[in-house]
């Protein structure tokens, strides 16, 4: 391992399946799709999600959030309270100037966008809100962290599409080790169930259409997969290096051991055919976690249900780990959180490790015979998990990988 350990103190998660990663896990364990018509979408030829449900801005953020938050903050600043009330830190005694904010997001505040484009469309210019700009620039989601909680040192958001949350986390992990942090608050934030975006990922076919059946609509790894199912939500990691989390009687729920990236230089859209760019991310967060291909024990997949990437992922796994991880997406479930998505599934991997259970790919009820990998089907396994990866990868070929290991 190159450096010191480091620890993931606190989780929080808040997604289709529920406000809280109690609620997040309890559905993804059962395999249980949340996607369903959105009114939000009403109209649309692909009108479906996976929405968070019952969330009140006034409620779960605060009384102003309505006026000062896009979606994408609110969904953040939820998870991140409950991850670091599940670590232990104060927040009002801790050195700020030694925690950092690193969160990934992909489309910024589009939601906000769109609603001020139209009120401006409808009522005039003097009728759009002075706060605009804030709203929607995608900086703004740690900004507002690092004022929820005093985090005054370094504070940026990363920006790799859909790789986004796991870039994040891969930044906090090089901050921790040289030791610019001694906490960093990361992970990934995601609200874009717009008509726009919705109706750009429409066009270029990136969308399942299997619009009749909402809840089987997103199924990685299927024969029978046609696209994904676009969803929102939020999940955010404590960090600390395990040291000092043990000085302080914190529980160590997992460890980040490595972080590969990588571009594949190929295209816009589609992901290199050959995996290259995929491979040599996934060496080297196995290089700097200090681990073997043979000892991996469980892949969270990016697996997003979309015809290419799931067999160029399935090819990569198949050549360098073999069939011996259990692999999951849990896509199937959440759909596709866009840049949260690395920042739920690092989250949803760290349970996995605690609860040595590898859920299931919601919606796999016909394995594509060209993916060569044991994907979890049907229900939750029971497996001991010493080794684990979290893929991400997004538009324009960024790769990020993590290697999570138990404490």
């Amino acid at each position: 391992m190159s450096g010191p350990a480091i620890a993931v103190t606190g989780l929080g998660l808040v997604t289709s399946a529920g406000i809280g990663a109690d609620a997040t896990w309890d559905t993804v364990r059962q395999g249980r799709p949340t996607a369903a018509q959105d009114p939000r979408l009403a109209g649309l030829p692909v009108g479906i999600s996976c929405a968070v449900p019952d969330f009140v801005p006034g409620e779960h953020v605060g009384r102003r959030s309505s006026l000062m938050h896009d979606r994408f903050v609110q969904l953040a600043i939820t998870a991140a309270r409950e991850a670091i009330a599940g670590s232990g830190l104060d927040t009002r005694t801790w050195d700020g100037a030694r925690v950092g904010v690193v969160i990934g997001n992909g489309v910024g505040g589009s939601t906000s966008l769109e609603r001020q484009h139209r009120t401006m469309l409808d009522k005039g210019p003097e009728a759009v809100s002075a706060l605009l700009i804030p709203l929607i620039v995608p900086n703004m989601v740690a900004g507002h962290l690092a004022m929820e909680f005093g985090a005054t040192g370094p504070n940026l958001v990363t920006a790799t599409a859909c790789a986004s949350g796991a870039t994040a986390i891969g930044t906090a992990l090089r901050l921790l080790r040289d030791r610019t942090c001694d906490v960093v608050i990361t992970g990934g934030a995601e609200a874009a169930v717009s008509p726009l975006i919705v109706t750009g990922f429409t066009q270029m076919g990136a969308l399942s259409r299997r619009t009749d059946d909402p809840a089987a609509a997103s199924r990685p790894f299927d024969a029978d997969r046609d696209g994904f199912v676009i969803g929102e939500g939020s999940g955010i990691l404590v960090l600390e290096r395990e040291a000092d989390a043990r000085a302080r009687g914190a529980r160590v729920r997992a460890r980040i051991a490595g972080h590969g990236a990588s571009a594949d230089a190929h295209h816009m859209t589609a992901p290199d055919p050959e995996g290259t760019g995929v491979v040599r991310a996934i060496r080297a967060a196995l290089a700097e976690a200090g681990v073997m291909p043979d000892e991996v024990d469980h892949v969270n997949a990016h697996g997003t249900s979309t015809p290419l990437n799931d067999a160029v992922e399935a090819r990569v796994l198949r050549k360098l780990l073999g069939d011996g991880p259990a692999v999951t997406s849990a896509k199937g479930v959440l759909g596709h959180t866009l840049g949260a998505a690395g920042g739920i599934e690092a989250a949803l991997t760290v349970l996995a490790i605690e609860h040595a259970t590898v859920p299931p790919t919601a919606n796999l009820t016909c394995q594509d015979p060209e993916v060569e990998l044991d994907i979890v089907a049907g229900a939750a396994r029971e497996r001991r998990i010493e080794v684990a990866l979290s893929n991400s990868f997004g538009f324009g070929g960024q790769n990020a990988v993590l290697v999570l290991t138990s404490p």
